[in-house]
């Protein structure tokens, strides 16, 4: 017998992405979900969670400082 469920997925990302990446994104997550759980597309929940790159720091150094210039308006 197949339990229905809702999935409620959430995604930490660094906040800079366009619009149309983040729709990509949802719908790839969607698409996964739907295929690896047996679950309908309108059951899925997603939240993106966007962060600020001075809030992450990797090996000791904060993700704005490692990559200045990186993920400015230019470079999206």
């Amino acid at each position: 017998m197949r339990k229905n469920f809702m999935p409620f997925v959430t995604v930490k990302i660094a906040r800079g992405h366009s619009i149309e990446k983040k729709r990509r994104l949802v719908e790839a997550i969607t698409n996964a979900l739907v295929s690896a759980l047996d679950t309908k597309p309108e059951w899925i929940t997603i939240h993106i969670d966007e962060f600020e790159r001075e809030n992450w720091a990797v090996n000791g150094l904060l993700h704005c400082d490692r990559h200045r210039g990186r993920h400015d308006e230019a470079g999206r």
